[in-house]
């Protein structure tokens, strides 16, 4: 059987290039290299893409970006090529045509569409959402309002779109209530979110969001829990895994506890009735229909104490190690890491693509 060429990306211009690092790694790493030849592409954080060559632990090591373990390359937009432009020290130039590319970014540059919307320019098939998505998803008040449409709660909220409405933003509060949560529109990993218990400490938190994008949301806090959701296919055939929940004992989920634990714990199966597991995963399926997501997503709401389910967020490129939630929770259901790349991959894959090429 003839390997299919799968291009994985990682890196990029984001503030999560070393969690993109430790995913890639592991996507690589796990990959059947009896039916997959990966064609590795890492974005370095100044934006420059390279074809890597080199050992896998490189990656994750951050010590992928050198000269003899690279050339420069890019993803060509014409359909005629299929895949990448790899450009030699010696003037070369070679194409590799690819049947599938896997964006393993996470946050802006990369989760959000940009990289999606060049690969469905150039037609090479996304192992994961598309361009549309993608940006939806990373939009945090768009995607609310779409979901929203759909009759399933979400947090209220405000959106400021620049920095000198402060005084509207402190009367928005008001209504919203205290303690609040102020947030990047487009950020991942709960860059930029502060949990805002008091008006004195407002203005600092939006500063500290519009660090990350140039739009920030005001919402609302949920009284509850979250529950996590790993959805792995498209349309009716939907595969859902255990649901997840993260117990905190203070404050929120943020980057040092998604990354450490050090005072919260992620329990699977979530610690909840049968019914309210039905009930989540269901809604967790509209949200994803409703978004547009295909390939895979977690999709992440809040248990009210009165058992209420609200929407939170959709990650459309959730971590991607053996101990990241998402792949523990098609675990949870008896499907290994393994199996699980191999499964988006076969959603994405079409007929393979032509030989790779040099001049």
């Amino acid at each position: 059987m003839k390997k299919q060429k799968i291009a994985v990306l990682f890196g990029g211009c984001s503030p999560e290039y070393e969690v993109s690092l430790k995913s890639a790694y592991s996507v690589i790493t796990h990959m059947d290299r009896r039916k997959y030849d990966p064609v590795l592409l890492g974005i370095t954080r100044a934006g420059e893409w390279f074809h890597f060559v080199g050992a896998p632990q490189q990656i994750v090591d951050d010590t992928w970006h050198n000269p003899a373990n690279c050339e420069r390359a890019i993803i060509s937009p014409s359909r005629e090529v299929g895949g990448v432009l790899i450009f030699g020290g010696d003037g070369s130039i070679c194409s590799i045509g690819l049947d599938a590319a896997m964006p393993v970014f996470h946050g802006k540059n990369g989760e959000d569409g940009l990289v999606q919307g060049l690969l469905e320019l150039a037609g090479i098939p996304i192992v994961g959402c598309g361009t549309l998505a993608s940006a939806l998803c990373m939009d945090k008040d768009r995607a609310h309002k779409i979901v929203g449409a759909t009759g399933i709660r979400v947090p209220r909220a405000f959106t400021l779109q620049g920095a000198g409405d402060m005084e509207r933003s402190a009367a928005e509060a008001e209504v919203l209530g205290y303690p609040l949560f102020v947030k990047p529109v487009k950020a991942g990993s709960s860059y930029g979110i502060t949990k805002v218990s008091d008006k004195s400490d407002l203005a600092e938190a939006i500063e500290i969001a519009f660090r990350y994008d140039d739009a920030v949301i005001l919402e609302e806090n949920i009284e509850g829990f979250e529950v996590g959701c790993a959805v792995l296919g498209q349309g009716d055939h939907l595969t859902v895994g255990e649901l997840d929940e993260i117990e905190l004992v203070d404050g929120f989920f943020d980057f040092k506890e998604k990354y450490t634990l050090e005072s919260s714990m992620i329990h699977v199966p979530a610690r909840i009735s049968a019914q309210q597991a039905v009930e989540i995963k269901a809604v967790a399926k509209r949200i994803y229909r409703a978004l547009g997501c295909s390939g895979f997503a977690r999709v992440d709401v809040f248990l009210t104490p009165s058992g209420e389910i609200v929407f939170n967020e959709v990650n459309t490129i959730p971590g991607f190690t053996p101990h990241s939630r998402y792949p523990n929770m098609l675990k949870a259901i008896g499907m290994s890491f393994g199996e699980v790349i191999d499964r988006v991959i076969a959603l994405a894959v079409g007929g393979a693509k032509s030989d790779s090429i040099c001049a």
